[in-house]
């Protein structure tokens, strides 16, 4: 066993090492989207569910399995599997090294090895929250009242740009409005839409105001 162990140790922590690097070089960011929050999604309403339409208690626990085996498959990846052998072995080494019984030597690689994986996982989905709360979306300045910083044409007959503060930045967009008036640079304005994905749609506070009282 002690062979399957350093065979483990060195090919888990050579690739976890390798990816680390990879990492910092910003080139091993693909497989967060293996372990983002979505995954860790329980589908408990299907295992309730099919327990209220067969009022059969088998069903229910069907279910539940199905759900642990969807929560599983979450944790799982690339990432998460080189972490669990890598530490799989070298916690093996270390129970061999105390002349430890084989079976205790197997319970605490396994162990290590797992938690390894678990803790890999949700770091990794940590990791992919904060990416995702520091991604400013458009979407998100609808309501948000802005500056003028290049005059909006009106009746949307051209671009303008504004600036208004979103998730704690300042941020400039280009900007277009119904208003049958020119919108001039310091005006305030209020985002009503996005218009293509990356154009804000906007009115004047003070004609948003007026609608609103």
């Amino acid at each position: 066993m002690t062979t399957i162990f350093l065979f483990c140790a060195l090919v888990g922590g050579t690739i976890l090492l390798c990816q680390f690097v990879l990492t910092l070089l910003g080139l091993g960011v693909s497989d967060l989207a293996d372990t983002a929050p979505d995954d860790l999604d329980l589908s408990d309403d299907t295992g309730a569910d099919d327990a209220a339409e067969s009022g059969d208690d088998a069903h229910g626990h069907h279910g539940g399995h199905a759900d642990l085996s969807t929560w599983l498959f979450g944790v799982i990846s690339f990432r998460t599997l080189v972490a669990a052998i890598a530490f799989f072995g070298l916690a093996g080494m270390a129970a061999s090294s105390a002349e430890l019984s084989l079976t205790n030597q197997l319970l605490i690689a396994v162990a290590c090895g797992v938690g390894a994986m678990y803790l890999v996982h949700w770091l990794m989905s940590l990791l992919y929250r904060l990416g995702e709360d520091n991604t400013v979306r458009i979407n998100r300045a609808i309501g948000r009242e802005g500056t003028v910083y290049l005059s909006v044409p009106a009746g949307k007959t051209g671009h303008g740009k504004i600036q208004l503060n979103l998730q704690g930045r300042m941020m400039e967009y280009e900007a277009v409005t119904s208003d049958p008036s020119n919108l001039p640079a310091g005006a305030r304005v209020v985002v009503v839409g996005v218009v293509g994905g990356h154009i804000l749609d906007v009115a004047p506070v003070s004609a948003i105001t007026g609608v609103t009282s």
